[in-house]
């Protein structure tokens, strides 16, 4: 498998955590990528609609939530950061799905869906992990003391049990 200097995914089924925008679209966080290097994480978020659907050809998008700066604080992916946390690829598929991969892990595709939930828009990002179909919640990367990665643990939730699922990857 191929693991570089970032980290992969990892997704949860989540309501929007902020109100719409001036154009009705709002984000919907799917996953987090952590680091055992500090509290900082890479988060990914889809825009959607006012009916819950992907807004415009490239819906997801991945920043920065600085939590070594405060609990609010945000900042955008640098361009050297995209081969470590930018994504490969991402289609938006007729029936409103996107699937993206991302470019430490291209090959294992996410598959991003939403729906509106009473009053909410709800978004989740499924994949496999251990060969299982789950919706991913956690990855962790235990960084080298220098430069590197040590390992990578996926993290999920069962799609039919909702049970707990980990997959550590070393490259």
């Amino acid at each position: 498998m191929k693991l570089t200097v970032g980290i992969f995914l990892a997704a949860a089924l989540v309501l929007a955590s902020g109100g719409a925008d001036a154009e009705g679209t709002s984000d919907l966080t799917l996953f987090s990528i952590s680091k055992s290097e500090n509290r900082n994480q890479v988060v990914y978020a889809i825009r959607v609609d006012a009916a819950c659907r992907p807004a415009g050809p490239a819906p997801v998008h991945a920043y920065w939530q600085n939590f070594e700066q405060g609990p609010t604080n945000t900042s955008p992916l640098l361009w050297i950061e995209q081969p470590a946390y930018g994504m490969a690829s991402q289609q938006v598929e007729s029936d409103g799905q996107v699937r993206i991969r991302l470019r430490p892990l291209p090959e294992r595709p996410i598959v991003v869906r939403t729906e509106r939930s009473g009053d909410a828009c709800l978004a989740r990002a499924a994949t496999t992990v251990s060969a299982t179909a789950v919706i991913l919640y956690n990855i962790h990367a235990k960084l080298k003391r220098l430069f590197g990665i040590e390992s990578v643990t996926l993290s999920g939730r069962q799609v039919e049990t909702g049970a707990i699922v980990h997959e550590t990857l070393k490259p």
